[in-house]
Order: C-alpha cells, then sequence, then structure tokens
C-alpha cells in the first residue's frame, strides 16, 4: 500500500482553516502578470475569456470533414483553432462525442494545437487556454484506455478512506495535466441523500455530510496540491436531493435553511477550506436560500450573497452547462449569461448559441446592464487560475511523455489499490460466498456495456480460476432475451448476474426489465449472485435474492476486485455509504449505511 501511504502523508498537511474574509493577495508576480494582461484586453477578448465551449474534431487544424460541417453549423467557423479565436475563448471542454478524446496522443496534440490558436503572435489574444473534461471516474470518465480508471466517488465513499480519494484525484489530476487538461470537473461534493435522484446517485460520495465533506476535501487537495490542476467542486448549492434531472428540467430542492446548513453546506465549505480554485453552479431552484425561483446559477442571492459573501468564496464559479434545461426555463437563450454574470458566475459553461451568447453579454456592457469592471472581476479570476496552473509560462504539453505517463504501470497499481477497498458485500444469507472450489460451470450474465465489457472481463476471471464459464450479455433484455438466460442459467451450476439502475422504473425506462431478469433467475432454484454495478439501492427492488454485492461501477479492476472477492483472495472492504430503504416504504431501512459483510 505504499501509493496510500504516500496520499497519507500528504494529507497529514494541515488544510486551511475556513474563513469568512478575504484571502491574502496574491503574489507579486501573479499580480503582475493578470493585471498586464487585463490592460492589454478589449473588451471582446475580455468577454471572450468568460466562455468555455466544446469544439468538434481531434485535431485543431484539420478536422474529419464532418467535424468540419458540425463546427461551422455551431460556429460559422470549420475548425477548432477558429473557434477559438474567432470567440476569444477562454476555455475549451473536451467530450468523446465531439471526437476530441480518441487516445492520448492524439489529445495531447490537440491540446498544444488549441494552445497555439489562442498564443500565436499572429492570433488575437496570446492568452493561454484552460481546458477541461468531466473527470469523475466512475461512471462519469472522459478519458480513453490507457488511462487509469478509478472507482467514482461512491465507490470511494465505501472504502470510507480519504487517503484513497487524494490518491485517485492525485493520479487522475498527472494524466489529465499530461495531455493538457488542467481543469478536471470534480469532485461532486453533492449529498446524495435521495436514492431516486436521477442525475448524481453514485456521483456522490454518499448520504453523510461529514464523510462527504472529508473526501471532497481529499480530492481537492489531490487534485490541486497533488497534481497542480484545478478542482472544480460541484454542484453548488447542492444537487443531491433531487428526483428531477436538471438536464431535463428544474429540480426544486426543498431543504430548509437549517436542513441545507447540515446536509449541504459542508462539503462546500470543506473544499473552500482546502483552497479549491473553482466551483461549479446547479441549475436548481432552493426556496429556502432564494424564493424568487430562480436556479441557483442565475440567483445573485445564492452565488453572490451566500458563496462569495457567507461562505468568503473568492475563487472561480463556473456554471453548468447553459445548454441544460434547467437554466433555460425562465428566461431565454440571450438573457442567461447575463444573468449568471449578474448573479456572480465567472465562466459560462456550453452555452446553446455560443455567438448570441458572446454578442449578448457584449450588449449589456455597451448598454450598461453590466459594467466592465464587473467583467474585469472574472477576467481577473480566471487569469489568475491561469497563472497557477503555470500557463502563462508553460501551456503546451510534451507529447511523448504524455503518451508514456498515461496508463503507466504505478498509476495502474493505484487504481488497483484503491478499487479493493471498495466492493461492498451487502447480503449473503444462504453463506455461498466465498465460493469453494473451482470446478462449476458459471454463466455470467445482465447489463453490460460496450466500452468496458464487465461482463466478458468477469467471465474471463471465473475461467482464469477453472470454471467453465459462458458469458452472455443482457443489458435491457427482451422478453425472449430473459427466458433464454433462465433457461441457460438452469443448465449452469452457478449464475452472476450484474444490474445498473435496477431500481429506476421511471415511466418507459426499460432498466425495469432488468427486475425481471433476475426474478427469471432466481426462479431456476439455481444460486445466483447479483452485483450492482452502479447504485447501490437495486437490492430493494430484487425479491428473493440471497447474495448481493454492491461494486458502484463496472471498471476492469472493479470486475477483477469482484472476482477476487468472490473466490475468497480479498475480504471485502467496502461499508455502504448510503442507507438502502424498502421500495414500498421509505420509513423501513432495509439496510443501513455503515453495513457491510466480510470473510
Amino acid at each position: 500500500m505504499k501509493h496510500l501511504a504516500a496520499a497519507v502523508a500528504a494529507l497529514a498537511v494541515a488544510l486551511p482553516a475556513p474563513a469568512a474574509a478575504r484571502p491574502a493577495p496574491p503574489p507579486a508576480a501573479e499580480h503582475g502578470w493578470v493585471t498586464s494582461t487585463l490592460r492589454r484586453m478589449s473588451l471582446e477578448q475580455k468577454v471572450g475569456q468568460l466562455f468555455v465551449t466544446y469544439v468538434y474534431g481531434s485535431d485543431a487544424d484539420d478536422p474529419a470533414p464532418a467535424d468540419r460541417t458540425a463546427n461551422l453549423a455551431a460556429f460559422g467557423v470549420e475548425t477548432p483553432a477558429e473557434v477559438v479565436d474567432r470567440f476569444h475563448l477562454g476555455g475549451v471542454v473536451y467530450f468523446a462525442w465531439s471526437h476530441n478524446l480518441d487516445n492520448v496522443r492524439q489529445i495531447a496534440t490537440l491540446s498544444n494545437g488549441l494552445q497555439a490558436a489562442s498564443l500565436s503572435p499572429g492570433g488575437k489574444d496570446e492568452v493561454p487556454l484552460l481546458i477541461s473534461t468531466d473527470q469523475e471516474q466512475g461512471v462519469v470518465q472522459r478519458m480513453p484506455a490507457p488511462s487509469a480508471q478509478f472507482p467514482g466517488s461512491m465507490a470511494l465513499g465505501a472504502a470510507r478512506s480519504p487517503a484513497a480519494a487524494h490518491l485517485a484525484a492525485e493520479v487522475t489530476g498527472r494524466e489529465l495535466s499530461a495531455v493538457g487538461v488542467r481543469q478536471p470537473y470534480a469532485p461532486v461534493a453533492d449529498v446524495n441523500v435521495n436514492p431516486a435522484n436521477p442525475v448524481i446517485g453514485v456521483r456522490s460520495f454518499g448520504a453523510d455530510p461529514a464523510a462527504v465533506a472529508g473526501l471532497t476535501a481529499a480530492q481537492v487537495a489531490g487534485f490541486e496540491q497533488g497534481a497542480g490542476v484545478t478542482a472544480v467542486a460541484k454542484h453548488f448549492p447542492g444537487h443531491g436531493d433531487t428526483a428531477t434531472d436538471s438536464h431535463t428540467g428544474l429540480p426544486v430542492i426543498h431543504h430548509t435553511r437549517e436542513q441545507w446548513e447540515r446536509i449541504d453546506a459542508p462539503a462546500f465549505r470543506a473544499a473552500i477550506a482546502a483552497g479549491v480554485d473553482s466551483i461549479m453552479t446547479a441549475h436548481i431552484v432552493v426556496p429556502a436560500l432564494d424564493p424568487s425561483g430562480d436556479p441557483a446559477t442565475l440567483s445573485p442571492t445564492i452565488l453572490t450573497g451566500v458563496l462569495r459573501q457567507e461562505f468568503g468564496y473568492q475563487g472561480v464559479v463556473v456554471t453548468d452547462a447553459l445548454n441544460m434545461a434547467g437554466v433555460r426555463t425562465r428566461y431565454g437563450d440571450a438573457r442567461v449569461p447575463v444573468l449568471a454574470l449578474k448573479a456572480g458566475a465567472d465562466q459560462l459553461l456550453m452555452p446553446p448559441n455560443l455567438a448570441l451568447a458572446y454578442d449578448s453579454v457584449l450588449r449589456a456592457v455597451r448598454d450598461g446592464e453590466l459594467t466592465e469592471r464587473r467583467i474585469d472581476e472574472s477576467v481577473r479570476r480566471i487569469l489568475s487560475v491561469k497563472y497557477r496552473q503555470g500557463l502563462s509560462r508553460s501551456p503546451y504539453v510534451d507529447v511523448e511523455a504524455a503518451v508514456s505517463s498515461v496508463g503507466a504501470a504505478d498509476h495502474l497499481a493505484a487504481v488497483a489499490e484503491v478499487t479493493d477497498q471498495t466492493l461492498t458485500a451487502v447480503r449473503n444469507d444462504a453463506g455461498l460466498l466465498p465460493l469453494p472450489g473451482a470446478d462449476r460451470s458459471v454463466l455470467v450474465t445482465g447489463w453490460n456495456n460496450a466500452a468496458f465489457n464487465p461482463i466478458g472481463r468477469l467471465a474471463d476471471g471465473f475461467t482464469s480460476r477453472g470454471s467453465r464459464t459462458t458469458a452472455l450479455p443482457a443489458t435491457l433484455p427482451s422478453t425472449q432475451a430473459i427466458a433464454n438466460a433462465a433457461a441457460q442459467a438452469a443448465q449452469h451450476d452457478l449464475t452472476v448476474v450484474l444490474v445498473n439502475k435496477a431500481w429506476d422504473t421511471a415511466v418507459g425506462d426499460p432498466r425495469a426489465s432488468q427486475q425481471q431478469l433476475v426474478a427469471a433467475l432466481v426462479a431456476t432454484g439455481k444460486p445466483v449472485i447479483v452485483v450492482a454495478v452502479r447504485d447501490p439501492y437495486d437490492i430493494a427492488h430484487l425479491p428473493g435474492v440471497s447474495t448481493y454485492l454492491a461494486a458502484y461501477t463496472y471498471t476492469p479492476a472493479a470486475m477483477d476486485t469482484l472476482v477476487r472477492v468472490l473466490h475468497g483472495d480479498l475480504s471485502p472492504h467496502g461499508r455502504l455509504p448510503v442507507t438502502i430503504v424498502a421500495a414500498t416504504d421509505p420509513a423501513t431501512t432495509l439496510y443501513p449505511a455503515g453495513h457491510g459483510l466480510t470473510w
């Protein structure tokens, strides 16, 4: 456990105490660079610094024809470099769907190309970009293999180890920095107290505010002090008790002010105490904080009144994506970016129409609704982060070094060490586990993922231990697929079935077929092991299951840990970071937070 020991040593350095006062002025060199850079910028350049958007293509100057067409439709120019130049962008965010994340060499080369577009003497700005991506790990991770694929937040919550959380963030941050990504949108500071939360779930460390606060602070330290990248605590003021997805609607949090202070606030206070450089807003309504009905992203009461004045936070505030429905329900796309700035935001992420948003902010300044001094406040914060990232001195990355460091052996060893602490054995009523011997036939079925192939990885693990194994993916099975799986299970000694959000039976949601699959497998009378590879709540919706484990994720390392635990090579260490309640009676606790079997 040498990696964890090193992380513990790093965490031994005391985190700064919370303070309501403004922090000390920045060092002279930082202040000088920020001031001189701001002084030579035009209003158009300053406004551009506020925006962060996606761009289409794997190469800054020579994207594929389809990506040229997509850029032209979205931005009026064909290449990512031209998008940066036209809008004087302050940042770019990478996604697989925008074809930015093919492989390590390509990502690093793209980052250098985009920086060159922003910094070239012939360009308009000569200000480095802050490149970002959603790399929470677990179910939300953007970096492709061979990057270090750690389990996500709730798995770390099950491990209950600040050192493991710190290590995961540090290694993740180092790999992102190697390819030019300096602002991972992590950690998630939301406290998931609502099992029906459709958008957070395992992205949260758990339901205990104190535990979430401690792990949030550990990850902020891992990203910023350990890896030197900019952590982003999200989603302020707390997205953990929603039953609506802010991508598709406007959630309302009905916590009283006292409940909010007790449940949601501690993790953000801890992040600020740990020195977090940026905090992301939530598109949620919290009447106890602001009765206006405006989402937090557009609320001066919440962003300026609570976050900046009450909490004393003076870092960068980045909005959640402005193309999400939650921020667009009350105002048009021309008003949203202006209102976000008036509320206290600094970075405007992914407006649905960048040209409209950019022109709207310019117009608001020229018409006097926003002052240039207000714009300067945000640009100063953004430039300060860029300076502390070293982007003013060294904006480019070493492509060959990135290729050799991402997915390095010590990084993958760290992944295994952390993952081994997370698996939670919830139910073992028949004493089936650990499995005796190896002379058995095993069916591995249920939910699968094309990129990670957990069904195949798990089946290979059984085969390597001498079992005769059949892999049968049944992700969202039809009636015929369920019948086929049950028929095969009847011919095997043991079935292991993976489930992913089987609890989610919203109208029209095909995940409900997973409940039918498990019921059919149990009805065969043969031993069945159910493993939740996302939310641990599924057991409440799976009657008759006597052997149940929560893996929280489906990464290769998680499947390797699962194989070892099932065979008794490794004792399960994880404990539930949330409470599992009965499906028909939320007042009845089936398994309390902290529950976890071992052998």
